[in-house]
């Protein structure tokens, strides 16, 4: 695929992006959650604003080592999500808040409130990195690469797009882009689906009978990542701690009317965030298909891109992937932006609040530089080292949640942080030696609940009677 094609492409995405933009901005700067969009519009964004171009290239790309395993993380997904429905919403809209970490404070005070916001910072400008250097890496391939174009040019041109899109209506800007990028990438993995199989001999259903990639349930060895408890349990807490304590995703069910309207759009995106994820384990299905046939040697996230675009195929497939991947990449990184950009001025330096301007830009640059670090590194499933990080640096804020709304006790304030570095430590600790430990079991994604659970412990013994 020509570089000029890409650039059409992504200028013509842009125009989309910026028009969206525009028209959530209308009503106003809203860089926190206002309680003021109808809950369909809401929907309609939330169905893919949990993925990115991750999820976009790397879904496809683990079905050769996973095969549909990943549906079993997504019924987890969905229980989890009737957790953060009934349980988590309920709590913030009673409360008010703007930032989510805000409950933190008004239940244990100052410490927890900053450290629950710190870790949610320094976990999100993480996970907003790699999505962007995922983003980039493929544009460097086919635009700034042919071109001769250097990374950084990349990186700061990237990121000069997600300011602009964000830079006048803050959350209102991020939920109508939602739309637009949940109707692009919906359309682009249907129709590259399409295009693939016409191009495939036996076409959509032999070949993907024949695959041998479509086992779905793993109860034969709990050693194995894609254990089914092992995948349930993780994609519960994994949906109850990256969204119902994370604000980049929760500003979004925030800004509906009432609290009846969040709960409809959390439980109806995400039975149809499934739908899109089986879409997307179908596509890498007739991706290895088509890529052993045409002498493709790509696999994991290389996969997707050296198909697409590597001229075989018609040329509107490399254009729907280009369009997908930005639909899904800018979408979210626009959103981390913005959510990042909300706990800095409420959490973390409230007393920079009337400084919007400089803290986004602050922020901005600071991902700028997290990209052109992960650079240097590399990894074959990006999304795995995503839910990896979150283990790790979502179980203190799962853990701290989970003590304030199950027990009624305070906490002593300067142990909060010590408790909530401590748990991650030893879990890694537990994890580079469980095989040893634990006569070869491997710890997965359900590493998550293992180290909230301690976080919770370590906080109990740190504990005072009675309630803040």
């Amino acid at each position: 695929m020509s570089p000029y094609a890409v650039i059409a492409t992504l200028l013509a995405y842009f125009a989309l992006l910026l028009f969206a933009s525009r028209m959530g901005a209308k009503r106003g700067e809203d860089f926190y959650a206002s309680r003021s969009r109808d809950w369909r519009i809401v929907t309609l964004g939330m169905i893919t604003s949990c993925m990115s171009g991750v999820s976009f290239v790397s879904v496809p790309g683990m079905v050769a080592g996973s095969g549909f395993g990943y549906l079993q993380m997504c019924i987890g997904f969905f229980l989890g999500y009737l957790v953060i429905a009934f349980v988590l919403s309920p709590l913030y809209f009673k409360l008010g808040v703007v930032s989510i970490y805000q409950y933190l404070d008004r239940r244990f005070g100052d410490s927890a409130h900053m450290t629950g916001a710190c870790i949610y910072f320094a976990s999100q400008l993480l996970r907003a990195s790699l999505r962007i250097f995922l983003l980039c890496s493929t544009q460097q391939l086919l635009i700034f690469g042919p071109l001769g174009l250097p990374f950084a040019l990349n990186a700061l041109i990237t990121i000069g797009i997600l300011v602009a899109y964000t830079w006048r209506g803050g959350v209102r800007s991020v939920v109508s882009v939602d739309v637009a990028r949940t109707f692009c990438m919906v359309a682009a993995v249907a129709l590259t689906v399409f295009f693939i199989a016409r191009n495939l001999p036996g076409g959509l259903t032999r070949t993907v009978q024949e695959s041998g990639m479509t086992q779905v349930f793993f109860f034969d060895d709990p050693n194995d990542p894609r254990y089914f408890w092992k995948q349930l349990f993780g994609g519960l807490f994994m949906v109850v701690a990256m969204t119902g304590l994370d604000q980049d995703m929760m500003q979004r069910t925030l800004t509906c009317r009432r609290l009846a309207d969040s709960q409809k759009n959390l439980v109806l995106s995400s039975l149809l965030q499934i739908v899109v994820i089986a879409g997307f384990l179908l596509l890498g299905v007739l991706l290895y298909a088509y890529a052993e046939a045409a002498g493709i040697p790509e696999s994991g996230d290389s996969l997707f891109p050296a198909v697409a675009t590597g001229g075989e195929l018609p040329a509107v497939v490399g254009v729907l992937f280009v369009l997908g991947l930005s639909a899904a990449s800018y979408g979210a990184g626009g959103s981390s932006l913005t959510a990042l950009t909300t706990a800095a001025t409420v959490d973390v330096l409230p007393k920079l609040g009337g400084r919007l301007r400089s803290i986004h830009l602050a922020i901005a640059a600071a991902m700028f530089l997290s990209v052109l670090a992960f650079r240097s590194l590399s990894n074959t499933y990006v999304l795995d080292a995503i839910y990896r990080l979150a283990g790790y640096t979502y179980g203190p804020l799962l853990g701290v949640f989970a003590f304030g709304i199950l027990t009624r006790r305070g906490l002593r304030g300067p142990l909060v942080p010590l408790a909530c570095l401590s748990s991650p430590l030893v879990c890694a600790v537990l994890s580079h030696y469980s095989e040893s430990l634990f006569d070869g079991y491997r710890f997965g994604y359900e590493l998550l609940p293992i180290n909230a659970a301690l976080t919770f412990v370590l906080l109990a013994l740190v504990s005072v009677p009675g309630r803040r």
